[in-house]
């Protein structure tokens, strides 16, 4: 039989000589290991929480307002108020060319939305198909988001938000192919909003909302100018530059001074995720140092109980010696020990860490606080912790045990 296999038996023979020790000195590190990994685990799971509420309103999109101006220029005075038509969006993609997507929106709020006897009065969106992908409209099974042809002959075609479908048709009904009156106009609903978290906005929520082509809304409502313009592009780290060309491309146009940030106002919701990218940076490092305290802790404790071993077995440790057995041998033996009870613990701590996650996300607290959730990344942060506290643990003592002189150790009581 091997060395390594004789002294992992040892190990063993004397973690069941003293049980009561062994399990509290377990208890210690199965504790911050549950600890750290549920820590971990719910930090991931805030990050996806907010970042999910964050995108309900599109992926790293930026919605853009026409402001008023705030500095003279070219013999124009300060204080005009700037209005957009839908070519701006096409002119804006020309001459900049780095959008992924850009559409005009229109928005007409408090209008009627009815079907029979039930009405809501809410906002109606004149938008181009590319907005849906952007914004995160999507349909639910059986139903379809805008399209070019829709565009091109002014269908009378109209996209509900869930909330909106229920108010009118009643809950979860089935309404791909029948019509609701906008004002006085029947619409034929072609889809339904795919529920989502939204908890964001910069007019109504989508749920809410009445969605048709911008060319019905123009011809509809005699609509010019356009509310906003939402915009998505190919790099989000070219944002600042962007925003920089935008203001000169309409400032061209509209004659306004380019550094006047108050001509235009711009959004952009990439921001918001670098935000939450820096706080849950931020809170998973916190959690992460409390977890790793506690594991600490329970390192100290094992590394308090295996000084106690090396003076409990000082006079077997003499006659190894004796014997002919090497100071590396000796410091093995204390190693390997360290490291089959962090091993233990660890395996029994990241078991329970599980259950708990499994049995937590049973819990409705998706909405607050999300669920938590074990990354790739916190296993090997927290693989790493403990192996480091496991050397730490066993090599101390081990190295006192191994520097031991052999006279000593035989006349040890």
């Amino acid at each position: 039989m091997s060395p390594i296999s004789d002294t992992v038996r040892e190990v063993f023979y004397y973690l069941r000589q003293y049980k009561s020790r062994t399990f509290m000195t377990m208890f210690g590190i199965v504790w911050g290991s549950m600890t750290v990994i549920l820590l971990l685990a719910f930090g991931v799971g805030v990050q996806k929480s907010m970042s999910k509420n964050m995108h309900g309103m599109g992926d790293g999109v930026a919605i853009l307002w026409p402001g008023t101006t705030s500095i003279p220029f070219e013999g124009y005075g300060k204080e005009r108020n700037m209005r957009f038509i839908s070519e701006d969006a096409e002119l804006l993609r020309t001459e900049i060319g780095e959008f992924s997507a850009i559409s005009p929106e229109f928005i007409r709020y408090g209008v009627p939305v009815r079907n029979a006897d039930k009405i809501n009065q809410t906002a109606v969106t004149g938008v181009i198909p590319e907005y849906g992908p952007m914004r995160n409209v999507i349909a639910v099974e059986g139903g379809r988001w805008l399209n070019d042809q829709d565009i091109k002959e002014r269908r009378r075609v109209c996209f509900l938000g869930y909330e909106l479908r229920d108010l009118l048709f009643g809950e979860d009904a089935d309404v791909i192919g029948q019509y609701a009156y906008i004002g006085d106009t029947p619409f034929l609903i072609i889809g339904v909003l795919k529920k989502k978290t939204q908890p964001s906005s910069y007019s109504s929520r989508d749920q809410d909302r009445a969605f048709i082509p911008s060319t019905t809304f123009m011809s509809i409502y005699g609509a010019i100018y356009v509310n906003n313009m939402v915009y998505q592009l190919k790099d989000p780290r070219m944002n600042e530059v962007v925003k920089t060309e935008i203001y000169k491309v309409l400032g061209k146009k509209y004659k306004f001074d380019a550094n006047d940030k108050q001509a235009l106002g711009i959004w952009d919701t990439t921001e918001q995720d670098k935000f939450i990218f820096y706080f849950t940076l931020g809170f998973k490092i916190f959690l992460g140092c409390i977890g790793a305290i506690t594991l600490v802790v329970g390192g100290i404790g094992l590394a308090n109980i295996m000084y106690v071993v090396v003076q409990e077995r000082t006079k077997e440790i003499g006659i190894k010696r004796s014997i002919g057995a090497k100071s590396k041998d000796i410091m093995m033996q204390f190693i390997i020990e360290a490291f089959i009870i962090i091993g233990i613990s660890a395996v029994i701590g990241f078991a329970l860490a599980i259950i708990l996650i499994k049995l937590i996300s049973l819990l409705p607290i998706e909405d607050y606080v999300g669920h938590p959730e074990l990354s790739l990344s916190v296993a090997f942060v927290s693989i790493a912790i403990l192996g480091i506290i496991g050397f730490l643990a066993g090599y101390f003592p081990s190295r006192r045990a191994a520097k031991l002189n052999v006279i000593d150790c035989l006349r040890y009581k």
